[in-house]
């Protein structure tokens, strides 16, 4: 799978650029399927905040408001009760899979509980989009420092690449470059550190940053 890694999502034209060119074709053309999972496990999360990714609120317009060919839904929780054979045809007919910002380690649980974690390597011309959490799932540890889920038994998250990601710098207080540095120490990966107006692409292992804000890479 073809991975656009996001703080804070399609924020500029370099990122869109970036995913029209992992997509190979244009925005408006593509159906793309939205994970609210992550939302679920975070406390500053809920129903309202669901609603507003699900119905591309204006607060969403650089991720499920981008102009798509068609949005559907994607709960993680439900699919363990309907069977494979049921939701495996949405997934492979999407051409984007979009996943949402909250608590990683509750993502990474529900992603193998699923089974779509398993079902994604099979899948090796489709995108993934994550923003926040959406895009730390994907790497081999969150840190102490960002999990929020209460039942998470560690800070581990599914490995798919090598590197770990601290998202958000210097959209809040506590997520300076010095806070970065202090969690990147204990982590025993590279990381990369990136603000809302960056992503990291990954294709066959190859990693690009793009970025028309400000990034740095530790370890």
């Amino acid at each position: 799978m073809k991975l656009l890694l996001t703080s804070g999502g399609v924020t500029n034209p370099s990122i869109r650029d970036a995913l029209v060119r992992l997509l190979g074709k244009p925005i408006a053309d593509c159906h793309a399927l939205v994970i609210p999972t992550a939302q679920w496990g975070h406390p500053r999360c809920g129903p309202a905040s669901v609603r507003g990714l699900v119905a591309a609120e204006s607060g969403f317009a650089h991720f499920t408001g981008l102009g798509w060919a068609s949005l559907g839904v994607l709960e993680l929780t439900a699919l363990p009760t309907i069977g494979e054979q049921r939701w495996e045809p949405w997934v492979r007919q999407a051409d984007v899979l979009l996943a949402d910002g909250g608590d990683a380690t509750y993502l990474s649980h529900w992603m193998r509980e699923s089974g779509l974690a398993g079902l994604l390597p099979s899948m090796p011309d489709q995108v993934w989009v994550g923003v926040s959490a959406g895009s730390m799932v994907m790497t081999p540890r969150i840190g102490d420092y960002f999990v929020e889920w209460p039942d998470a038994p560690d800070d581990r998250t599914l490995g798919v690449v090598d590197f770990s990601i601290f998202p958000h710098l210097d959209a809040f207080p506590t997520n300076t470059l010095a806070h970065a540095e202090r969690w990147a120490a204990g982590l025993g990966v590279p990381a990369y550190v990136i603000d809302e107006q960056t992503a990291i692409t990954v294709v066959d292992g190859s990693v690009e940053v793009v970025s028309e804000g400000r990034w740095t890479k530790l370890g």
